[in-house]
């Protein structure tokens, strides 16, 4: 369809084109009949025919430029006025230079040139010859400029386009790495730490055993359905249960004190519904933190706190630095710190001067659908 719109196009410009150059080359004979041969049925011909080619301007522009340059030579050789013929040939040569790559539309212009220039040679003396050479070369030189540049700005917004729409899918494939790491690494952390206190009681309190196998098998449950959600959203169909948010944070404490980690929560400001960016960005960051607890430090134990400011949910989480910080090149902490500025907001992680260690992330809830 697209094709068939610029076939119609290109036609209706040659029609014009043509018309002009009739009308304009009649009017022209009529100033300078007696400086140049007067225009004829020959002539018509040849400012017709150079007008009409241009149907095929951009399918097959370097074979328009080529022919378009004979008939214009001719009409100039048989010693025509100068006139619209022209016109035709400037088309034509933007068009081989807009739509077909230097490595063809160069070599093309060169002999459009050649053929233009050879009226000049034939016309007179030697010396008057190389004198209309430059002027000559811009019915060539000017139009093939024009749409080189075209060309270069078109390809440049092309590309920019192309770059755009990249960083877009890396975007999309690192928030999704993301959002599966964070699933995984916190059903498997916990899952982890459940196994090996069923290992350690097993021998002796076998009942025990099946307290932490129980709570393995809700924990490996909910880590299968929030990955399946969040697949689902990949694949943009329906979710399957609820959406990961703030709500579920008394599901992810369980979880936590069930793998052997005690969570102290504190509440500060009126709790309201967030925005589902900042909701999910804090779930996850909440989510995150507890697990790299669990995974790096000897003392089970996490004060987390929620500020719902004016404009801002603020969260807090420390605990005591008796581990590694776990900010060991994993996924984790840079994994928040992304969200985060995604979302415009600010996020620190690190040891505090009292022997713990603090993740605190402010996430605007301005601007947010």
């Amino acid at each position: 369809m697209r094709g068939m719109k610029s076939l119609i196009g290109d036609a209706v410009l040659a029609v014009l084109v043509t018309l002009v150059g009739i009308v304009g080359t009649l009017g022209a004979d009529r100033w300078t009949a007696a400086a140049h041969r007067p225009v004829d049925a020959i002539g018509v011909g040849l400012v017709a025919a150079t007008g009409l080619v241009l149907v095929l301007r951009r399918r097959q522009p370097v074979a328009t430029l080529l022919v378009a340059a004979a008939l214009t030579s001719t009409y100039l050789v048989l010693g025509y006025t100068y006139g619209p013929i022209l016109l035709a040939l400037l088309i034509a040569v933007y068009s081989a230079a807009r739509h077909r790559p230097p490595a063809a539309s160069v070599p093309t212009a060169f002999a459009a040139l050649l053929m233009l220039l050879v009226h000049i040679f034939t016309s007179g003396g030697t010396l008057p010859g190389l004198f209309g050479v430059i002027p000559g070369s811009a019915w060539v030189v000017v139009p093939f400029a024009v749409g080189l540049a075209v060309r270069l700005q078109r390809e440049a917004a092309a590309r920019a386009r192309a770059e755009t729409l990249r960083q877009r899918v890396d975007d999309e494939r690192l928030r999704i790495a993301q959002e599966v790491h964070d699933v995984v690494g916190h059903g498997l952390a916990a899952i982890k730490m459940q196994a090996d206190v069923a290992l350690h009681v097993l021998p002796k309190k076998p009942e025990q055993a099946e307290v932490a196998l129980e709570a393995i098998s809700r924990t490996s449950s909910d880590a299968l359905e929030e990955l399946r959600a969040t697949l689902a959203v990949v694949r943009r169909t329906a979710t399957q249960g609820p959406a990961p948010g703030l709500a579920r944070l008394d599901d992810l404490r369980k979880r936590m004190r069930e793998a052997g980690v005690q969570v102290q929560l504190t509440t500060t400001g009126e709790p309201r519904d967030l925005p589902a960016p900042v909701d999910l960005t804090g779930y996850r960051i909440l989510q995150e933190s507890l697990t790299n607890v669990l995974r790096h430090s000897g003392d089970k134990r996490a004060s987390v706190t929620l500020d719902y400011a004016a404009d801002a949910l603020v969260i807090t989480v420390t605990n005591p630095l008796t581990g590694s910080p776990g900010d060991g090149g994993g996924l984790g902490v840079p994994g928040m710190r992304q969200r985060v500025a995604a979302l415009g907001g600010e996020f620190t992680a690190g040891p505090t001067g009292d022997g713990r260690f603090e993740v605190h992330a402010r996430l605007p809830t301005e601007g947010h659908p």
